[in-house]
């Protein structure tokens, strides 16, 4: 399956300015699998290493780290002559060896011409709760996602409606009926399926909910595991419970964080460390309230005010037992949840290209689900799960703040007009 990171990857390969990449991100989202995509394709070898499933290769780093003494050892480990520039090394589960990671240093120092590539699902966690020496200024640093709906598109052989949603984006022009109808089912199907190229693998080969739904189950269980299994004694119920709670409260009318609803009388102080251990490993992403509408966003967030969205829409359906007919068909019974599974996917789309979210609420309670920062102006967005597109919140706010131009998400087809874009759900990559 294609994914866009190859191109970041490309990029990186032939980069005069080429450092060692750590490629991080939440487990299962396909960052071993890119990389020795990568690799065969662009190398003549690649020498792979798995700190996970070779614990021995720590007693190698325990040593001594310079790249003079590495290199030949490792060569040995993988049977085959590593060359400069010719071989791509990969060190997979990096987070688990302190030592190698500190190893980058000198690689980047003393052996440039050498292509290293380090990945790790809880490279944030590790970093943050050990004491790691990290190679700052010394690495490339990129952070990969689950695949976002062009991806998803691309998986299932509808790479021209892609081009043709791209082109519609860009003109504001209505896509045809029914190719609108067909999106509008594909991104349904997205939001059964998500994002994690073993699901979207499992969907592509037999189109079965239930298979996927149950990779979807594998990966929630792997999820808390790691819980148990690099978290601290006391923080594992805790991070339980507030990973639970992330998905409950998307069902509120209200979904900003409360911890309050975490737990009975639940404070900040109780729950931080929990939410920050979700967030290190990938598993979360946090949008605070912007208190004011200036240049820049970070500077004039609410540290106390912010909503939790799940890294991954479909392990959110998984994780709430929603059947797949449900979602596909959007019964009312879902009304309550519709809201919170909606913006939690634009958001996914939104990250995925780059952008640090925000949202914005008025004293009188009109919100605004994002702001962003695009083409260097601060843009509204409001996402609505069906096709009403009152937005008094959306007047509210032109009003307030006069934006060049607002965006509409819904599932009514492009357009423009009254200084609102309106753009449907299935083509939020586009954003």
């Amino acid at each position: 399956m294609y994914r866009k990171i190859l191109d970041y990857l490309e990029e990186w390969r032939t980069s005069p300015h080429r450092k060692p990449l750590i490629l991080q991100g939440a487990r299962q989202v396909g960052k071993t699998y890119a990389v020795l995509a990568f690799g065969r394709a662009c190398y003549d070898q690649v020498a792979y290493f798995n700190f996970e499933t070779n614990p021995r290769l720590n007693e190698t780093f325990a040593e001594n780290i310079s790249p003079q003494y590495l290199i030949p050892i490792l060569s040995h480990i993988a049977g085959q002559t590593i060359v400069k520039e010719k071989t791509l090394i990969v060190f997979d589960e990096i987070q688990l060896c302190e030592r190698a990671l500190t190893s980058l240093k000198y690689f980047c120092e003393e052996a440039p011409d050498y292509h290293i590539i380090v990945a790790g699902s809880l490279l944030g966690v590790a970093v943050n709760r050990k004491q790691f020496s990290f190679p700052v200024g010394k690495v490339d640093i990129k952070t990969m996602y689950p695949m976002d709906m062009e991806e998803f598109l691309f998986a299932l052989g509808e790479t021209e409606l892609s081009e043709r949603i791209r082109e519609c984006f860009e003109t504001d022009t209505p896509l045809p009926s029914a190719l609108h109808d067909a999106a509008l089912q594909l991104y349904r199907q997205y939001l059964v399926v998500g994002g994690m190229p073993e699901c979207v693998t499992k969907f592509v080969e037999t189109g079965d909910y239930i298979l996927v739904r149950h990779v979807q189950d594998t990966i929630l269980a792997r999820y808390l595991n790691d819980m148990s299994k690099y978290n601290n004694l006391n923080e594992i119920k805790k991070t339980r419970l507030a990973y639970d709670s992330i998905t409950t409260q998307l069902s509120k009318q209200n979904t900003r964080f409360q911890y309050k609803l975490v737990k009975k009388g639940g404070r900040a102080s109780e729950f931080e460390n929990a939410i920050e251990w979700l967030l290190l490993s990938g598993i979360v992403w946090k949008v605070y309230r912007a208190e004011q509408i200036r240049k820049p966003l970070e500077n004039y967030r609410d540290i106390d005010a912010f909503k939790i969205y799940v890294s991954d829409v479909g392990l959110l359906c998984a994780k709430k037992d929603l059947m797949a007919n449900d979602i596909l068909y959007m019964v009312e019974e879902l009304n309550d949840f519709k809201g919170g599974m909606v913006e939690n996917y634009v958001n996914t789309q939104l990250v995925q290209n780059g952008y640090r979210t925000c949202y914005w609420e008025s004293p009188r309670g009109a919100e605004i689900d994002f702001i962003i920062q695009r083409e260097g102006k601060l843009i509204p967005v409001e996402v609505k799960s069906a096709d009403n597109t009152k937005a008094k919140s959306l007047k509210v706010y032109m009003d307030t703040y006069e934006p060049a131009y607002a965006i509409k998400l819904s599932t009514k087809n492009f357009g423009f007009e009254d200084g609102k874009k309106t753009v449907p759900l299935y083509a939020a990559f586009c954003i």
